[in-house]
């Protein structure tokens, strides 16, 4: 099961980490969304070990969605040391999400 990430941990979490992170931006109501999530739960558990991998509910959590631009969801960032170095807008199949981390590995 994917990390559950919110403002209250994101820095600690996703900023300080040093494995490449992938943050799944969702929230409830969204139909796309729920198509994401059990993609991301999988990755969450091929990666384990390897890259941080959690979920950011934006309803619930605002300061980092606006902070990086999120508008349209799901929005799946991928950051390595801080910074972002991916980003994926709308439903994708999971070999794009993996792709993605493969490449910071």
């Amino acid at each position: 099961m994917a990390l559950e990430i919110t403002d209250a941990n994101f820095e600690e979490t996703v900023l300080k980490s040093e494995k490449p992170v992938m943050v799944d931006f969702w929230a409830a109501w969204c139909g796309p969304c729920r198509m994401v999530g059990p993609i991301i739960d999988d990755i969450s558990k091929d990666y384990e070990g390897k890259a941080v991998v959690g979920k950011l509910d934006v309803d619930a959590n605002q300061e980092f969605a606006a902070k990086y631009g999120v508008r349209n969801i799901p929005t799946v960032l991928i950051f390595q040391n801080g910074e972002v170095v991916g980003r994926q807008v709308g439903v994708a199949p999971k070999n794009t999400y993996a792709d993605a981390l493969d490449a910071l590995l």
